[in-house]
C-alpha cells in the first residue's frame, strides 16, 4: 500500500470490499476487524473509481405509460404458478394492470366478439403468439462498483433489455447518495432503469468502530431516516449482530446477509436466521449450519484466507463436509429455516466459472457487451477478488462440480417444502455481465430441479414477496403495475432464449440463427425496446474500446 496513510470511515471500509485494487478478502478481513473495535488505517488511493451517473431519458426511450394499452393476443405465464394460458388481451390504465380477458382458443383465428375495446385514447400493441411473463427481480444487482468507471447507463440497459424491472441493490458501494438519487429518478422514470430498492453496508457511513448494540441500534436508526431499504451484513460480533438485526425489524428494514468466512463459525445461517436475518447471500454460512461431524471446515495444513485461489479452492470442497440429503440434520435445518420464513438467495451464477472456466471466459456475449474496464478486471490477479484463476485445473472444476450437486439438492428440496428461493446474479465479477448473468441463474435453478414455471415464480414473485413488494408486483396480475416482459420465443421450453444474444439453432429452412431475446420490456406502464436498449450497450462497448486503444 501507499505510505500516504490515514485513518477512514467504516463506510469507506466497506466501499474497498468492491475495489480492484483492495482485494475482497482483505477489506472484509478489515472490515471485521473494525466491528470489534480495532483501529485501523488505509489508503484513500483504493477506491474503484464510480462510473457516470444515469443520463436522463430521451423522448425516444420509452413509450408510455398510456391513458390505456392493450397487449393483443398473448400467451400469459403469470407467475403464480398457473400455466401458460392465451390468447388473452391483457388491459393496462396507466401504469396498473385493469383486465385480462381470454380472447380464443390457440391454433385458430382470434374472432373480435368479447374482445375489451379500444377509443380514440387507446394504444393497442398486436402480440399474436408473443409470451408475457411478470418483470424479473434480481435480487442481487450491484450498480457497477466492482471495475472503474461502470456507467450506470450501461448497467440499467443491460437489466432492463433481459426483462430485469426491479433490482436489490446489496450495499450502495458507489455512495447511499449516489444510489439514492437513482432510485428517485427510476421512481420517477426520468431515466431508463429498473425499480431500485436500495440496501446500505453495515457500518457504512460511520465515523468510529461499531463494537456495541447501542452503536449498532444508532447506526441501523440513522440508516432507515437516510432512506435506505434495508441492511447488507457481513458478519460482526453476536452482540453486535443481535441488536443490529433486532433494530432493524422494529424499523420495518430488510436484512440480507454474505456470511464472510472470516467470522462464519461464530455464526452461521441458521444462527443469523434465528436472529431475525430475512435473507442469505450466497450460499457461505448454510454448509456450517449442516456440520455434524466437525464444527469447523477441514483446511489443509498450507491453507491461506489471503489466496484467493486457496479460498475458492476449498470452498468447493464444503458442501461434502456437511450433512447429507434427507439426513436428521439436513432435514431439520431446512424446517427450521422455513419455519423462520428465510429467504435463500443463492447467486449460483456467480461461481459458475469455478466448475467451468473456459465456458464463462469465452461467453459469446463477452465480444459485443463486456466493457474492457470489467475484462481488465477479470483478468487474473493476487490483487484482485474473484480473479483467483493462479492454476485453475480439472481438479478444481470437478470438486466444484460435486458442490453444486448438494447445494443445488438442498436449494429443491427447501423449495420443495414451501421455502422460499429467490433469483439474484451479482454480476460485474468473475466473468459475469449485467443481464446474463441472472439469465444464467434462472437456468442453474432449472438444473438444480425447479421446473420452468417454478423458475419464473422464484424470478418473480418469490423476490417480491422478500421484498414486501408483492402487492405491487411479481405477477401479472389485475390491479399490480405494469411490469412485464415480452418474448416472441417460449421461455418455458427454453430459457435459453431469454438472453440477448438470443439461442442459437435451426430454423425450418435448415438455417443456423440466434433466436430469441427479450422484445420488449414493460416497467411502470413504459414500453422498452429490449432489442434498441442492447444497441446502445454495443455502441457504449465500442466506444469504450476505441479510447482504451493506445
Amino acid at each position: 500500500m501507499p505510505t500516504n496513510r490515514n485513518t477512514n470511515t467504516l463506510g469507506q471500509l466497506v466501499a474497498l470490499i468492491f475495489s480492484r485494487r483492495l482485494s475482497r478478502f482483505t477489506a472484509l478481513y478489515l472490515l471485521l476487524a473494525t466491528t470489534i473495535g480495532l483501529t485501523l488505517t488505509f489508503s484513500t488511493s483504493a477506491y474503484a473509481k464510480a462510473g457516470a451517473s444515469a443520463p436522463s431519458k430521451s423522448a425516444q426511450e420509452g413509450q408510455g405509460p398510456y391513458t390505456k394499452l392493450i397487449l393483443r393476443g398473448v400467451n400469459l405465464v403469470s407467475g403464480e404458478g398457473a400455466p401458460t394460458r392465451g390468447p388473452v388481451d391483457i388491459v393496462i390504465e396507466d401504469n396498473i394492470i385493469t383486465n385480462i380477458v381470454s380472447v380464443g382458443h390457440p391454433g385458430v383465428p382470434i374472432k373480435s366478439q368479447g374482445r375489451p375495446l379500444a377509443d380514440s385514447n387507446t394504444k393497442e400493441i398486436a402480440l399474436e403468439g408473443y409470451y408475457v411473463l411478470p418483470g424479473f427481480v434480481d435480487m442481487h444487482g450491484h450498480i457497477g462498483g466492482s471495475a472503474d468507471d461502470i456507467p450506470a447507463e450501461y448497467v440499467f440497459k443491460l437489466w432492463l433489455a433481459h426483462g430485469i424491472t426491479t433490482v436489490r441493490e446489496p450495499g450502495s458501494f458507489n455512495g447511499l447518495d449516489w444510489v439514492l438519487d437513482h432510485v428517485e429518478r427510476s421512481a420517477q422514470n426520468t431515466i431508463v432503469a429498473p425499480r431500485i430498492v436500495p440496501y446500505l453496508g453495515f457500518g457504512m457511513g460511520s465515523d468510529r468502530p461499531i463494537y456495541n448494540a447501542e452503536q449498532a441500534r444508532d447506526w441501523v436508526k440513522a440508516t432507515k431516516q437516510k432512506g435506505a431499504k434495508g441492511i447488507k451484513f457481513f458478519g460482526a460480533t453476536r452482540n453486535v449482530m443481535e441488536a443490529a438485526l433486532d433494530e432493524a425489524n422494529q424499523q420495518g428494514l430488510g436484512s440480507m446477509m454474505h456470511h464472510a468466512q472470516l467470522n462464519v463459525k461464530s455464526m452461521n445461517a441458521l444462527d443469523s436466521a434465528r436472529l431475525g436475518l430475512t435473507t442469505m447471500e450466497h450460499w457461505y454460512g448454510l454448509p456450517e449450519a449442516l456440520f455434524t461431524q466437525r464444527t469447523i471446515q477441514d483446511y489443509p495444513s498450507t491453507y491461506n484466507y489471503n489466496d484467493e485461489q486457496h479460498r475458492f479452492a476449498e470452498a468447493g470442497k464444503l458442501w461434502a463436509q456437511a450433512a447429507k440429503p434427507g439426513s436428521d440434520k439436513w432435514n431439520a435445518v431446512r424446517d427450521e429455516l422455513i419455519a423462520l420464513d428465510f429467504t435463500i438467495n443463492p447467486t449460483m451464477t456467480i461461481y459458475q466459472a469455478s466448475r467451468d472456466l473456459m465456458r464463462e471466459r469465452n461467453a459469446p456475449w463477452h465480444k459485443e457487451y463486456t466493457l474492457p474496464t470489467l475484462w481488465d478486471f477479470f483478468t487474473p490477479s493476487r490483487y484482485a477478488h474473484g480473479s483467483y484463476w493462479f492454476d485453475w485445473g480439472t481438479k478444481e472444476e470437478i470438486e466444484w462440480r460435486n458442490n453444486y450437486q448438494q447445494w443445488m439438492a438442498f436449494l429443491n428440496d427447501f423449495k420443495n417444502h414451501g421455502g422460499r428461493v429467490t433469483a439474484g446474479s451479482d454480476s460485474g465479477y468473475i466473468y459475469k455481465i449485467y443481464g446474463f448473468g441472472y439469465i444464467a441463474e434462472l437456468e442453474l435453478l432449472q438444473e438444480a430441479g425447479f421446473n420452468p414455471w417454478e423458475v419464473i415464480q422464484a424470478a418473480t414473485l418469490n423476490g417480491a414477496e422478500a421484498l414486501g413488494l408483492d402487492d405491487q408486483i411479481g405477477s401479472v396480475t389485475i390491479g399490480k403495475k405494469a411490469d412485464m416482459v415480452i418474448i416472441k420465443e417460449n421461455p418455458i421450453h427454453n430459457l435459453k432464449v431469454l438472453y440477448g444474444t438470443g439461442h442459437y439453432r435451426l430454423n425450418d429452412q435448415n438455417e443456423p440463427i440466434q433466436a430469441g431475446g427479450v422484445d420488449y420490456t414493460i416497467k411502470d406502464g413504459i414500453v422498452y425496446d429490449a432489442k434498441a436498449l442492447l444497441a446502445d450497450v454495443r455502441k457504449m462497448v465500442q466506444t469504450a474500446k476505441t479510447k482504451s486503444k493506445p
